[in-house]
């Protein structure tokens, strides 16, 4: 278990958001999506960060957007030392590590309601995978992006995998809910 001391030694710099903006995959483009990281981060104390959603777009991978690392939880776990260490199976992203803005854990697989389908619009690796429901504009049932499995479990081509585990079935809240999502998304702090 992490002390005080240790959560004072390395603040906040990765999280999940605690809700969805309101509007499911279209997050106000990437734009809002930074947004919505600063201003929960910032209601959780933490403040003097750039913040930056881990989601990729037509212009920019989501691993080339988060800075370099290391990144800590709400409760001073290192979760990555690097950004080949994130993409690596030596991250330490779990259901008790992947936890939000607060240090609360994310309900997961077995949970109700499951909230375990992460956004990322990116495969493994961090670079894009088809259109992210439009650059993170779209809500159409039509839509879709790649998410992760912050609990490291599910179904899907790659079941264990915390970015990349499945396509959603649309884009609105209402599609993202049906299959074990709820619009949130991963934060990284990029200094």
């Amino acid at each position: 278990m992490a002390s005080a001391a240790a959560a004072q030694d390395h603040p906040m710099s990765f999280f999940i958001t605690s809700v969805n903006p309101g509007n499911g995959a279209d997050l106000g483009g990437i734009e809002g999506a930074d947004a919505h990281c600063t201003a929960l981060a910032e209601a959780a104390g933490s403040t003097g960060q750039t913040w930056a959603a881990y989601l990729s777009t037509s212009t920019e991978n989501a691993r080339d957007r988060i800075g370099t690392g290391p990144w800590y939880n709400a409760k001073g776990e290192e979760v990555a030392a690097s950004v080949e260490d994130l993409h690596s199976e030596e991250n330490n992203l779990s259901k008790t590590a992947s936890i939000d803005e607060t240090g609360a854990i994310i309900n997961g697989r077995g949970d109700s309601p499951n909230r375990h389908d992460i956004l990322t619009g990116s495969d493994g690796r961090g670079m894009l995978v088809g259109d992210a429901c439009m650059d993170w504009t779209s809500t159409a049932a039509d839509g879709s992006a790649m998410v992760g499995h912050h609990d490291r479990t599910g179904g899907g081509d790659n079941p264990t995998s915390w970015n990349a585990a499945h396509g959603s079935r649309g884009c609105s809240l209402e599609n993202l809910q049906s299959t074990g999502g709820d619009g949130l998304f991963y934060c990284f702090a990029t200094n």
